[in-house]
C-alpha cells in the first residue's frame, strides 16, 4: 500500500506538477461527524438510467455521442470534491444526452475494512438494482464521513433517496452482497495504470488533473468544450 502512495505523488509529477488527489494514506475529507446531504441535482439525477457493464457503471443515454470514464474511491476527500464540481457538470451533461459516464469504483484505501469503501462501493452497486445509482452516488460523496463508511451510514443515506430502501437493498448492504463486484472494481480501477483518484479519462487520456479544473465546475466545462464535449 506504501508503494501506491509513492506512485500517486509520482503520476501527480507526470501529470504536471501540483495535482491534488488521494493515495493509499489518504482519509477523506475533515468532518467531526457524516452530515448526511443530498445533490442539488436530485430531480435531475433521479431521471438519469444506470446500468452494471462488467467491473463499471454506466450512466446515462446508450447512445450518447462520448464517453467520459470516471474514476473514485468513496472515502477519497478529493473525490467528494471532485463530484461537487466536475461531477455534477458531467451529469448534467449526461441528463442532456450528450455524455455517458463510466465510473470505475475504485476501494483502495480500504486498508482491512479501516475506511469502509468497500461497504460503500457494495451499497453502491446494490444501489443500480433500485434504479437509484445517480442520486445515491452523489448522496454517498456529499455525505462522506471522517471516519469510515458503516452499513448504518450508508442506510441513513439512502434514506434520503427517495425509492431506495427496500427489502433487497437493505440487505445486500448487510450482507455485503457485492464484495465480490468491489474486488473486481477495484482490480479494473488498477487495471487503468492510474495511481490516485480522482481522475477523469476521456479516450484514455487522464483530463482536467493539469490545471485543476476538476474542482471547479466552469473551468471543468470549459477543459470538456475543449475536447468537443457538451458543445453539441
Amino acid at each position: 500500500m506504501a508503494g501506491r502512495v509513492v506512485a500517486a505523488v509520482a503520476a501527480a509529477a507526470l501529470l504536471g506538477g501540483a495535482v491534488a488527489g488521494c493515495g493509499g494514506g489518504d482519509q477523506g475529507k475533515p468532518a467531526a461527524t457524516a452530515v448526511v446531504r443530498t445533490s442539488p441535482l436530485a430531480d435531475v439525477l433521479a431521471k438519469l438510467p444506470a446500468k452494471v457493464e462488467g467491473a463499471k457503471v454506466v450512466v446515462g443515454s446508450p447512445d450518447a455521442p462520448r464517453t467520459v470514464q470516471v474514476l473514485v474511491d468513496p472515502r477519497c476527500g478529493y473525490c467528494a470534491r471532485f463530484e461537487e464540481a466536475g461531477g455534477e457538470v458531467l451529469l448534467k451533461l449526461a441528463a442532456d444526452g450528450k455524455v455517458k459516464v463510466e465510473y470505475l469504483l475504485a476501494s483502495f484505501l480500504d486498508r482491512d475494512g479501516a475506511s469502509g469503501s468497500v461497504k460503500a462501493v457494495n451499497a453502491l452497486r446494490a444501489s443500480v438494482d433500485a434504479g437509484r445509482f445517480a442520486e445515491y452516488h452523489a448522496a454517498v460523496f456529499a455525505s462522506q464521513p471522517k471516519g469510515k463508511f458503516t452499513d448504518e451510514l450508508l442506510l441513513e443515506i439512502a434514506d434520503k433517496v427517495p425509492g431506495l430502501r427496500g427489502p433487497a437493498f437493505d440487505a445486500a448492504v448487510a450482507e455485503t452482497a457485492y464484495k465480490e463486484w468491489a474486488g473486481e472494481a477495484e482490480k479494473a480501477f488498477e487495471a487503468t495504470g492510474v495511481q490516485g483518484t480522482p481522475a477523469v479519462l476521456v479516450e484514455g487520456r487522464p483530463v482536467g488533473a493539469k490545471d485543476g479544473s476538476l474542482f471547479d465546475a466552469k473551468a471543468f466545462t470549459a477543459t470538456l468544450a475543449g475536447l468537443g464535449i457538451g458543445t453539441a
